[in-house]
């Protein structure tokens, strides 16, 4: 399976969702879905921006010979759909949910521009969420494009470790408690999850890292 996959810097469900908002609050309902629930489809009409309130929404599209190329799984606090604020009138991916109790606070996109009509800070906010998304996509092509599994495997690491790492005070390993599963991190980094598992045991074997369901631990000599 092809994959792109990308970070956000900006948690924008903190500042964003309209019930937050007086003058929206008012008939403003969240959307519930269950694990394989669909958002939206390729094609359809792209009218709204999504905001994760919680659980997790997988975005993607299909190729011609029907093979699903993952482009990101997001979590709580992260945007999609927003190709809509800059003029987009049909979907180019879907928006899939993955979790049992995903909440989607919708947006559509009348209420997103005046938002940022009447908040400058939050328009910076929006289009720098914009342009960090496009950087990070372009790098994750060409990351996919020319590095070996292995690699990309390493590099996902380093990613995830700036997301959702600290420092072990005892050991100085860096410890990584994240929301993803292998199956998740086999589809984001483009491979399959029996070879997953082999460079994880590898890399374990080596030393380089210990893991568990939840936990990632890159040893302080490799970190």
């Amino acid at each position: 399976m092809n994959s792109l996959w990308f970070f956000e810097d900006v948690n924008l469900f903190k500042i964003l969702c309209p019930h937050k908002f007086k003058e929206y609050k008012k008939g403003h309902d969240f959307d519930a879905y269950k694990k394989q629930d669909y958002i939206y489809f390729e094609e359809d009409a792209s009218n709204k921006v999504f905001l994760i309130e919680k659980g997790k929404v997988k975005i993607g599209y299909y190729n011609e010979d029907g093979t699903e190329v993952v482009k990101a799984i997001l979590s709580r606090g992260q945007l999609f759909g927003e190709k809509a604020i800059l003029g987009e009138h049909k979907r180019e991916e879907f928006a899939q949910s993955i979790d049992n109790s995903t909440s989607i606070c919708p947006i559509s996109v009348d209420t997103m521009h005046d938002l940022m009509r009447k908040n400058e800070s939050f328009s910076f906010r929006v289009y720098k969420f914009i342009g960090f998304k496009l950087q990070k996509l372009e790098r994750r092509l060409q990351l996919l494009m020319f590095k070996d599994t292995k690699t990309r495997l390493m590099e996902f690491l380093d990613e995830l470790c700036a997301e959702y790492g600290y420092d072990c005070k005892k050991t100085g390993d860096k410890v990584i408690h994240h929301p993803y599963t292998q199956k998740d991190i086999a589809s984001l980094i483009g491979t399959s999850r029996p070879t997953l598992n082999v460079l994880l045991n590898e890399l374990k074997q080596d030393k380089v890292i210990e893991f568990n369901r939840k936990e990632i631990r890159i040893y302080k000599n490799i970190a």
